[in-house]
This record gives structure tokens, C-alpha cells and sequence, in this order.
């Protein structure tokens, strides 16, 4: 049902959701336990970000001295230009302050930014945060935003749902670091899985027990179970950081069995009890449903679940390919029939598993082999 409800987010582009701090408090933790100066001397450019409300904003500019920023830059999109409608106020932050415009409020974007101490109480934080109205709205595709993004040394955010794919790309075409919030499902596509593949980009520590919690922008009709009224929190399954700076957690290998071991002892019974791997009938190499499940001592091809990016060792592993339409892959050995693909819904999309007959399409897997 949560994934429903990102879909529907999507679709209806009611894509705004707050990231909590403790989120990112942890996620910024892994960076910085390997690399204690990843953030020293940079310029940090928090886009799609709403300053005003966003953690983001508040976790980057309580810890800029502790972590040593150049600059942080945050900025946020106009409400008039927001796909959703709703009976906005500008704040009392806005409203007191001599910059206030009525005039631009609603339809201009707005940057704030920090770089020094500006109250002389001694140290440099939120209260020295200082803004003004940007030229246009703050969409992130302008020339002014774009400008930003060139001046910064690394880009982090959660970027709205529908804009996702296009978002990425803005920052891959600058070769900028960045550290930003998707859908696990982001790993298949096409602008997204080479990347993955060829080590260029990866997924940063994943949010405890899978479960994201993100504060609405609006209130919406959620199914029973993921609103919480007490915390004002929506649950999404499957949502992960994406992120090309380096953290410890992607060079732990995994502790794994013998394919032996795994056929007796196993916990999963689509595993236990079998007497080999089953083998695709499409793809030359052997399905492997569990991550935990992966055995030692396979030297062949695997199909492993796309969670397995979670755990994912470079130096454990190599990935070659995705069973998926979008990302066509030299290992597949066999191509299906309009009328088989018809009878058993679209065979070609994915690996097949031919039993007792019949074919059964696999959920994606990644093409993985041991190093």
C-alpha cells in the first residue's frame, strides 16, 4: 500500500515530503565516520528545499562549523508554481523581515545562505542563515538555480518524486557529489542503472528496516497504516539514498554460505531442500531469490533481488547487467514469442523461469557474479 501511494504521489505530482532529521543526521554519520573531513572547505547547495520548513537546512546549518562548510546554499521553489494548491501564508519569518515583498512572495523563489557569523554571539548556525528572493521560481532546471549548482562542490536533497530521473541527470551533468533520497525501483531505469553498474553511483546506509517516515507538504487519503495523525509521518516502503561520495558501509562483504550449505540449511524454503539453483530459461545464469542466499562458492552468473544493492561489496562483486526491458543485457540467451509473451504476460521484460511446464517471469534481478 505504501508504494501505491508513492505511485499515486507521483501521478498526481503531490511529491512534497519532509525528510526527518534523525534521517539525516544518520545517513550524514556514514560519510563522515569514513571520511571525517567529506564536508570540510565545501560548498553544500540544499535545492527543492523549502529552507523555512526543511531539516536539510536546519541539520547543515547547526553543524556548519562542526563540519568545517565554505557555504551552504539552500533554495525553494515558488508556491504559485507548485502542482498543488492550498490556502498558503507566507511565515512571520517572511513577513517581519525588511525583505518581505507581497508582490514576489508567491511567485518567486527564495535563497538563503550561510557562510559567516552575523549576530556576533561567536559561533555561525541557523541564525545567521540570510535570504532573498530569487529572480524566477526556483525551479531547479533555471539558469539561476543552475548557476548555484555549478558554484557548489556537493548536492543534497530530496527531490521531488516526479521529477526524479531529470533531477539526477541536472546533477550528473555538472560531475557533481551529491547525496539524494529515490525509489528503490530508480535502480532500473535506464538513466540510472549504468551508473549503478559501473560503480559511479551507489546507495548510502539504508533507512532502518526499510521504512522511510516523511512529513506531508499536504494531507492526503492514505491507506490504513501509513498515516501516522499522532506524528503527522507517511511510511514508505523502498526508499533509499543514492549517492557517489564514499561511505564504510559499501566495503563490508558479505558473510555467506556454500551453495551446499545453503540447499540444506537455509532458512527460506524456496531455497531448502532443493536439490540445485534453479537456472533461467532466458538468461545464462542460476536465480538466487535472497540476498542472504547468495552461495560462496558459485563462480557462474546469479540473479539476485535489486535489495541486494544494500549490501553491495565492489570488491565482493561484480554486476553485469539487469534482467529489464530498459536495460538490455549480452547474457540473455532467448527471446519469447509474441503469443508466449501474450499467454504469460510479457515474457520478455524480465527473467523466466521455466517449471513444470510453464513459464514464470521474475521480479527484476541483478546480473551478479563473485569476484
Amino acid at each position: 500500500m505504501a508504494n501505491e501511494n508513492l505511485k499515486e504521489a507521483k501521478a498526481a505530482k503531490n511529491d512534497e515530503f519532509y525528510t526527518q532529521f534523525h534521517d539525516i543526521e544518520v545517513e550524514m554519520n556514514a560519510y563522515l565516520e569514513y571520511d571525517p573531513d567529506v564536508f570540510k572547505g565545501k560548498t553544500v547547495l540544499l535545492p527543492c528545499d523549502d529552507p523555512e520548513w526543511s531539516n536539510f537546512t536546519k541539520y547543515f546549518a547547526a553543524k556548519f562549523e562542526e563540519l568545517g562548510l565554505k557555504k551552504l546554499i539552500s533554495t525553494s521553489y515558488a508556491q504559485e508554481s507548485k502542482n498543488y494548491k492550498t490556502n498558503w501564508q507566507p511565515t512571520l519569518f517572511e513577513t517581519e523581515n525588511p525583505r518581505f515583498s507581497a508582490d514576489k512572495t508567491a511567485v518567486c523563489g527564495k535563497i538563503f545562505t550561510l557562510t559567516h557569523n552575523i549576530n556576533n554571539n561567536g559561533k555561525i548556525d541557523i541564525n545567521d542563515l540570510e535570504w532573498e528572493y530569487l529572480e524566477g521560481n526556483g525551479d531547479f532546471r533555471s539558469e539561476e538555480v543552475t548557476r548555484l549548482r555549478d558554484e557548489a562542490d556537493i548536492i543534497i536533497t530530496n527531490p521531488p518524486f516526479s521529477l526524479f530521473r531529470e533531477f539526477l541527470a541536472w546533477i550528473i551533468e555538472a560531475d557533481k557529489r551529491f547525496i539524494i533520497i529515490g525509489n528503490m525501483n530508480c535502480i532500473t531505469y535506464k538513466e540510472v542503472f549504468p551508473l549503478i553498474m559501473y560503480n559511479k553511483v551507489w546507495l548510502g546506509v539504508p533507512f532502518p528496516g526499510g521504512n522511510a517516515y516523511f512529513r506531508p507538504a499536504i494531507q492526503s487519503e492514505y491507506a490504513v497504516g501509513v498515516y501516522n495523525e499522532d506524528t503527522n509521518l507517511v511510511k514508505f516502503r523502498n526508499c533509499i539514498w543514492l549517492t557517489n561520495i564514499d561511505h564504510g558501509r559499501r566495503h563490508q562483504p558479505l558473510s555467506l554460505m556454500t551453495m551446499e550449505d545453503n540447499l540444506r540449511f537455509s532458512k527460506h524454503k524456496e531455497i531448502r531442500g532443493k536439490i540445485s539453483y534453479e537456472h533461467y530459461d532466458n538468461y545464462d545464469a542460476i536465480e538466487v531469490p535472497f540476498t542472504d542466499a547468495i552461495p560462496s562458492d558459485y563462480e557462474g552468473v546469479m540473479g539476485v533481488p535489486i535489495s541486494f544493492l544494500d549490501k553491495y561489496c565492489p570488491e565482493q562483486f561484480e554486476i553485469l547487467g539487469i534482467t529489464d526491458r530498459q536495460n538490455t543485457s549480452c547474457l540473455r540467451t532467448k527471446r519469447y514469442t509474441v503469443y508466449d509473451s501474450l499467454k504469460y504476460n510479457d515474457l520478455n521484460a524480465r527473467s523466466v523461469i521455466r517449471r513444470d511446464g510453464k513459464y514464470i517471469p521474475m521480479y527484476a534481478r541483478l546480473l551478479i557474479r563473485k569476484l
